[in-house]
């Protein structure tokens, strides 16, 4: 049964907002509680930081099957699946005794994460037309903001007056809510392919995003050889160069980078880029700078850093007027020096800071960034072809998702660069703030992307009107 046509813009992505909400649940929850999760298997913190990469390396992996699948299987049976994979992969999580295990069971959840969150991208944007779309995409992510709204406190009340291991079940009701609704409600869209699965173009993007992620997290740890290092950094980056080459001579690549050429694409997955590698280190430093910095418990830290997705929240009702009075180029230029100006301001707290004022701060934080990233995540599509969407979404999520594994990199690389210069051997209060500086100066890069935009770029969707003749914007 699918649902009426005049319900299907708000239907639709409540129901995919169910798998939004489990996986950013579950991202904050565990980062929340991973100092607890550290002491309870006799792991560095620090080290511990790999369970969340090992997640967003299997996602960067297995998203560019996504849209292929989702064409070749249907949106609807391909997403079911992916929840399925990520329960079972939460499961095993809960099950784990050591950094190894939980690792391995990270990785299965990402798998599911992989499918679940882009094919259900996919189904908003093949479902909702694109007149509706800052307001589909605003309403899609209400609901799966609750998940860091929730995360913090859940996750921070459970690592401290209970086992962590509960963190891990909680998806599992979450995930039979999310596949009986899609089942019920959502068509099992597709788009035929012409041609074959390009298994040697996946083969070289595998290799080379796990290699490059790899290599990237795990500079200056100690944990490997510079030498291993090197090796895994230069290989990874040869696969990928020889892909990009690939890519050019193939009909139909398994990501097709031919969509960069689009202006409007081009400027928020690159730009889009560098601002999320930013955004993506604040999960994993604010929950430790307050547990480990300030000495705070995971509960407290979490009843403080669930201020920034309450904020997130608060945006989501306002982004689509905002939108339509400026425009996307001035909301994406302003909006970054903003959030900027927010992260770096997260490296001036200290214990002393009374608690109201962190919350404040958090709070209006996340307001501005849930703006920008409603924008990216809107304009994105604003010139993308029904008939290459799957593509689109696919490339996109790949590119979200490096992002934020090289993000929680940076953030790690940070801390312990500050440690090496500082000749500490543990995190103090004052460790964090370069950490926060530095990844505030690599999101204002984004500018370099978004400053060359038409001053009418995404005025479609919108509904902005500008003087001027509409975009020239070009067609791969």
């Amino acid at each position: 049964m699918s649902p009426h046509p005049t319900v299907r813009p708000v239907l639709v992505p409540l129901i995919v907002a169910c798998a939004l909400f489990m996986e950013n649940m579950d991202s904050t929850v565990v980062a929340t509680a991973l100092p607890a999760i550290a002491r309870s298997i006799g792991e560095d913190p620090l080290r511990l930081n790999l369970a969340i990469t090992g997640y967003l390396l299997s996602l960067g992996i297995f998203i560019p099957l996504s849209g292929w699948l989702a064409d070749r299987f249907g949106a609807r049976t391909v997403f079911c699946s992916a929840i399925i994979v990520f329960m079972l992969g939460s499961i095993a999580c809960a099950l784990s005794n050591s950094l190894v295990t939980l690792i391995l069971a990270r990785m299965l959840q990402g798998m599911g994460g992989a499918m679940m969150v882009p094919v259900g991208r996919l189904v908003i944007l093949r479902t909702i037309p694109k007149s509706e779309l800052v307001n589909a995409m605003a309403l899609l992510t209400v609901p799966a903001l609750l998940g860091p709204v929730f995360g913090p406190p859940v996750g921070g009340f459970i690592a401290t007056y209970s086992s962590w291991h509960w963190i891990f079940i909680i998806n599992v009701p979450i995930g039979i809510l999310g596949i009986t609704l899609a089942w019920r409600f959502i068509d099992n869209v597709r788009e035929e392919r012409e041609t074959r699965f390009d298994g040697v173009g996946f083969a070289m993007v595998s290799m080379g995003l796990a290699s490059t992620m790899f290599a990237f997290e795990n500079i200056g740890r100690g944990i490997l050889s510079t030498a291993t290092i090197a090796v895994m950094l230069i290989g990874g980056l040869s696969f990928l160069t020889a892909y990009i080459r690939y890519a050019g001579r193939h009909p139909s690549p398994i990501l097709d980078l031919k969509l960069l050429r689009i202006s409007t694409y081009n400027a928020t997955v690159t730009g889009g880029f560098l601002f999320r590698m930013g955004i993506g280190a604040l999960p994993f430093l604010t929950p430790m700078m307050l547990q480990l910095g300030f000495g705070l418990t995971p509960f407290a830290s979490g009843m403080i850093t669930f201020a920034g997705a309450a904020g997130a929240i608060l945006m989501k009702f306002t982004a689509g007027p905002i939108l339509r009075r400026f425009g996307f180029r001035p909301i994406l230029i302003a909006n970054t020096v903003i959030c900027a100006g927010f992260m770096a301001s997260y490296g001036l707290f200290g214990p002393q800071t009374p608690h109201l004022v962190i919350i404040a701060t958090l709070l209006v934080g996340g307001f501005f960034r849930s703006l920008q990233f409603t924008s990216l995540n809107t304009l994105a599509y604003s010139d993308i072809d029904q008939h290459i969407m799957s593509r689109a979404t696919t490339l996109s999520s790949v590119g979200q998702q490096l992002s934020l594994s090289f993000g929680v990199g940076l953030g790690a690389l940070a801390l312990h660069t500050t440690l090496e210069l500082s000749g500490k051997t543990s995190l103090g209060a004052d460790d964090f703030a370069p950490a926060y500086f530095f990844i505030a100066a690599v999101s204002l890069l984004s500018l370099l992307f978004f400053l060359p935009l038409k001053t009418d770029a995404g005025n479609s969707v919108s509904g902005h009107h500008a003087d001027g003749d509409a975009s020239d914007t070009e067609k791969p």
